[in-house]
């Protein structure tokens, strides 16, 4: 292989370090993207009153905010939820995606939250459903929303549930 440009790297390394560039702007475009469609959901929800993006897929809808587990920033997202005996139980699913949602792994990071349903908020403590707990939660939201168990197919990772009690 020869120089490229006279910088003393070869051409593959080069092209190389020019395709991971383009990927990570490919993901900065995303996160953006991700972020202004989050916002304008939750902005429709609240206006709304949970009238617009109150439902998904057949699936209820709740807004849940919590803090970045880095920055501390509340960061608000439109989450499909299951009502299970007076607790909300929140799935991270990402939609099959590879690794857990942002919001999912700052849910874990902290055990309080605020969710909104409807124009109601509500202070919630929040646990990681494990074991049997998360085995018959599942088998609920499976037989409520069937596309979950697509979800899992999907990947490789257990998909985490977490259960949202409210604070009294």
């Amino acid at each position: 292989m020869h120089d490229f440009a006279g910088s003393g790297r070869p051409q593959w390394a080069i092209a190389r370090v020019v395709v991971m560039r383009e990927l990570l702007d490919v993901t900065k475009v995303q996160r953006s993207v991700m972020h202004a469609a989050n916002a304008l959901n939750s902005g429709l929800y609240r206006a709304s009153g949970g009238r617009l993006m109150g439902k998904l897929r057949g699936m209820p809808v709740l807004l849940i905010t919590v803090a970045g587990r880095k920055t501390g920033t509340m960061r608000t997202n439109p989450v499909m939820y299951l009502e299970d005996d007076g607790r909300y139980v929140v799935t991270g699913s990402g939609a099959g995606s590879a690794a857990d949602p942002q919001w999912f792994k700052n849910l874990r990071s902290t055990h309080e939250a605020e969710i909104e349903i409807g124009r109601h908020k509500l202070a919630v403590g929040v646990s990681v459903a494990a074991g049997e707990q998360r085995d018959i939660l599942w088998k609920k939201l499976v037989a409520r929303a069937p596309f979950f168990a697509d979800y899992q197919r999907k990947v490789e990772r257990q998909i985490p549930m977490a259960i949202l009690m409210p604070k009294t």
